[in-house]
């Protein structure tokens, strides 16, 4: 059974850090891209940072330079680090898990961590 399990959400003040954490179970850790999205009420999802196994990185612009995402192969967690956090950034963050094999795409998430940032 695939379980993603996010945590590390709360509540933040402006220019704050945060660092959330999924633990994933039950894949191939090491072939599947990881990346964290978030959503807001009444939008969609969005991808804010993606990993793939060999280091690669992907950010979406309005968190880069902020936000650090990472992997550890060793525990099967992914962490996103996300510093100077901004208004904006408050949102429902989810952990996903995607790969390709034998042309089936295998996609999973987590239940996600509420992330709110207010003074």
């Amino acid at each position: 059974q695939v379980q993603l399990v996010e945590s590390g959400g709360g509540l933040v003040q402006p220019g704050g850090s945060l660092r959330l954490s999924c633990a994933a179970s039950g894949i191939a850790f090491s072939v599947y891209v990881m990346a964290w999205y978030r959503q807001t009420p009444g939008k969609q999802r969005e991808l804010v940072a993606s990993i793939t196994s060999d280091g690669r990185t992907n950010y979406a612009g309005s968190v880069k330079g902020r936000f650090t995402i990472s992997r550890d192969f060793v525990r099967n967690t992914v962490s996103l680090q996300m510093n100077s956090l901004k208004p904006e950034d408050a949102a429902v963050y989810y952990c996903n898990a995607r790969n390709w094999g034998a042309g089936v795409l295998n996609d999973y998430w987590g239940r996600g961590t509420q992330v709110t940032v207010s003074s």
